[in-house]
């Protein structure tokens, strides 16, 4: 689920390919966000998918050992605890995953060798041969196992990462919350369940207005936000100022003085953990220092107005 930090970094990403391309089509680039942020669910369903077709690829494994008699019978059924892994099961015959795999055209058609490579991967590990040699077979093991391999196998095999980084530009910047998403299901499994629980892609409709609005106030502000910016930035010429830079401290005037509902500390404290994730040390300082004076100037004009109930409890 993505919270308001991680749709902010969207909005950063598509503004920046927005002004960069000098696109003057609102609708366009509105689109062009949600796009973006659906990318990153399509990225959690593939990781799920994934270890499923790891589960067609073990059976299909085995079915050849038998027929080419390659493996003693105890060593066949050893592999099959494999494919009989209750959370492997529930993945392999759920149809929730099914349908939103097909609502977002989310599939591993045409990745067979790909997906053949992980599985040989994980066969090689020592854990591997622990979990189909242990006589445990409860529910709790097999959980265990699958984020095992899901943590130390799948996420780490340097294949599937520059399949991705091929797949889309934006999903390095989102490997790291799609990975406590998977993990986050996969825990949430009961051994009584019938099918899986998905997460959602957003914690509520609320979160999907605020990213399109702050995408669009900030493109239909931002002229008027320059002279601002520049004016705290004498000393700096500001078409030599990073890109990125410009677009945070824009995004950040558009939540002070557009979205009366977070406050200011809420904005800042946001606005300066992205400059530590998108700008240098020195542009993070750089950013503090601006917009500090900002918020000097344009509270004592009285320009920031903040409204509402429930204002500091509420999570951004």
């Amino acid at each position: 689920m993505l919270n308001r930090r991680h749709l902010r970094v969207k909005v950063l990403q598509v503004l920046y390919a927005f002004f960069q391309s000098a696109n003057d089509n609102l609708e366009s680039g509105e689109k062009e966000l949600l796009f973006n942020i659906n990318k990153t669910y399509e990225l959690y369903l593939h990781q799920l998918l994934l270890l499923r077709e790891l589960g067609f690829i073990a059976e299909k494994f085995i079915d050849e050992r038998k027929y080419n008699q390659l493996s003693s019978k105890n060593t066949l059924q050893s592999e099959q605890k494999f494919t009989d892994n209750l959370l492997l099961k529930l993945l392999l015959q759920s149809k929730t995953l099914d349908k939103v795999c097909k609502e977002f055209n989310v599939s591993w058609a045409g990745e067979h060798d790909l997906v053949r490579k992980i599985f040989f991967h994980i066969r090689k590990t020592d854990f591997y041969r622990s979990y189909i040699s242990s006589g445990d077979n409860s529910f709790e093991e097999d959980k265990k196992f699958l984020l095992k391999i899901y943590q130390a196998c799948v996420c780490e095999f340097e294949l599937l990462h520059n399949f991705y980084e091929e797949k889309s530009i934006y999903w390095i910047d989102d490997w790291e919350l799609v990975f406590k998403m998977t993990i986050k299901t996969l825990n949430n499994l009961k051994e009584d369940d019938h099918d899986i629980n998905l997460m959602n892609l957003y914690k509520d409709s609320e979160d999907k207005e605020f990213a399109r609005q702050l995408f669009n106030k900030t493109i239909l502000n931002h002229q008027f936000f320059d002279p601002m910016i520049s004016e705290k930035t004498k000393n700096w010429d500001i078409e030599r100022i990073a890109i990125v830079d410009i677009i945070l401290m824009k995004m950040a005037l558009t939540e002070l003085l557009k979205f009366p509902e977070i406050p200011v500390k809420v904005t800042l404290n946001e606005y300066i953990e992205l400059s530590k994730m998108y700008s240098s040390q020195k542009s993070k300082v750089f950013i503090n220092g601006v917009l500090d004076k900002l918020v000097i100037d344009l509270e004592k004009e009285n320009k920031i107005k903040k409204t509402g109930k429930g204002l500091i409890s509420k999570s951004y």
